[in-house]
């Protein structure tokens, strides 16, 4: 399966002043790593889900992606911000230091957050809701590994619960 490596989170949370809900993941995956930004790899469906939810345009590069946000009002960032982890592998994840999500929701409008899969849901919960004193809505995953999920019933099931103006 590989070794582990004690990894930092990279890049920053993407929020801003006017942000009302926060979508969490679990860490970065090594596409992600390699990009310095959110939901990297190629097979995962973040970024058309989100898009068909806000119903825009598929944003293509980091900055797009970054307008996209700001315009709906949506953060994003992950609950680790550091971890031992084997590639880019949930389940191996251990040895966690939570990211600051309570410093985040002071600087925002922030009233929601929903977790993008279980393992960033159960990871908020036993990590961060306490300091947040919000629940978490978990989704089900966009990542490729969560193959059982078809891309119509993510987008329906994600516009069911943003409800996204």
């Amino acid at each position: 399966m590989g070794e582990y490596s004690h990894i930092s989170h990279t890049f920053l949370p993407v929020y801003d002043e006017n942000s009302e809900l926060l979508i969490l993941g679990s860490f970065p995956s090594v596409k992600s790593r390699e990009q310095g930004f959110y939901y990297g790899h190629p097979q995962n469906r973040f970024w058309k889900v989100l898009a068909a939810v806000c119903h825009c345009e598929v944003p293509r590069t980091i900055e797009e992606k970054k307008s996209m946000l700001h315009d709906y009002h949506i953060a994003i960032w992950d609950v680790i911000d550091c971890c031992d982890i084997i590639g880019s592998s949930d389940s191996s994840i251990k040895n966690v230091v939570p990211a600051d999500i309570a410093g985040v929701l002071q600087k925002t409008k922030i009233t929601r957050i929903f977790a993008n899969g279980k393992t960033a849901g159960n990871l908020y919960k036993k990590f961060c809701e306490e300091s947040t004193g919000i629940k978490a809505t978990v989704l089900p995953s966009t990542s490729p590994a969560n193959a059982a999920v078809s891309l119509e019933k993510l987008i329906q099931i994600w516009k069911e619960e943003l409800q996204c103006q």
